[in-house]
């Protein structure tokens, strides 16, 4: 038993999807903003981690701002019975951030596996790119390097349901 009641812990979900407070004890801060002990928080992340809650803990770097302006998106048509091989090689290669599989949308758009590149220069990042493809032997299927032109966006996942949000 983690000792933090049901809205508790909807508002200690909540403040996790947007982040951790800059101090030197983040969790106390927490736990005093919901009435609560700072062990009585440690115990219920300790607890969603123990279910399995968390893919992952982390932070979202503001690539931008620290001067990767030439991101690009690798798109992908892949043979079914290879994504996943190719899939799990691509997502452990150098410069690649994101790899992840979606459907196609035929006629239109053949691509089934995407992979996200940051870097400083477009140029450097072509270069990084073809060499991938090279060295994975891809640079024969079809495929396309599509380069943001503007950021509306950048966080991490939220999962609050919009109604809990709304209510909350």
């Amino acid at each position: 038993m983690t000792g933090l009641c049901a809205s508790q812990q909807l508002a200690l979900r909540r403040q996790l999807e947007r982040g951790l407070p800059l101090t030197t004890r983040p969790y106390r801060h927490i736990a005093e903003q919901l009435g609560a002990s700072e062990q009585a928080v440690l115990d219920q992340v300790n607890q969603w981690n123990t279910e399995g809650l968390f893919r992952r803990f982390g932070l979202v770097v503001h690539h931008r701002a620290l001067g990767f302006r030439a991101n690009a998106m690798l798109v992908l048509d892949i043979p079914d019975q290879a994504v996943d091989a190719i899939g799990e090689q691509l997502s452990s290669a150098p410069g690649i951030n994101l790899c992840y599989q979606r459907p196609r949308r035929l006629p239109h758009w053949p691509f089934n596996l995407f992979c996200m590149v940051h870097g400083r220069e477009r140029a450097a990042v072509q270069a990084h790119i073809e060499r991938l493809l090279e060295r994975y032997e891809l640079d024969h299927l079809p495929h396309r390097l599509l380069f943001s032109t503007r950021a509306f966006k950048q966080r991490g996942g939220r999962f609050t349901p919009a109604a809990e949000v709304a209510h909350g």
